[in-house]
């Protein structure tokens, strides 16, 4: 019975920190929202404004899709326009290839200028892209 008790409680636990969530801040270190490791966005309140699929699709709380994050870092609005890249290193660029900003290793977010415009600390790199440069979430 015991083990029972123990498994489930690792079991529980375990569950529970997979679905945790990430934060979002701005340079102030104020939370802006949330990016759950599901995809879910949710804004300061914890209220869902959005969600990034698995398959790249980017939706609003309505489940429109409004976007899609490609393999290789393209970003497209729901027309399947390029509005945008995200390199390997981070580099954020428009859909006419010029900087736009950055997303670093520790999450630090930056603008074309390197100055920091917010922090996305263990987010993809892609979805702290989108939320950061080309969707707004409310």
């Amino acid at each position: 019975m015991k083990i029972n008790i123990v498994l489930f409680c690792f079991l529980f636990f375990t569950g529970m920190g997979m679905l945790r969530s990430q934060t979002i801040e701005n340079s102030s270190h104020s939370t802006t929202g949330y990016i759950k490791s599901d995809g879910t966005i949710e804004n300061s309140s914890h209220s869902t404004s959005g969600y990034i699929r698995k398959d790249g699709t980017i939706e609003n709380s309505s489940h429109s899709t409004i976007g899609y994050i490609r393999d290789n870092g393209t970003i497209e609005n729901s027309s399947h326009s390029t509005v945008g890249y995200v390199k390997d290193d981070g580099t954020v660029e428009n859909s006419s290839h010029s900087t736009i900003g950055y997303v670093r290793k520790d999450g630090t977010v930056e603008n074309s200028s390197h100055s920091t415009i917010g922090y996305a600390k263990e987010v993809k790199k892609q979805w702290a892209a989108v939320a950061f440069f080309f969707f707004r979430f409310n």
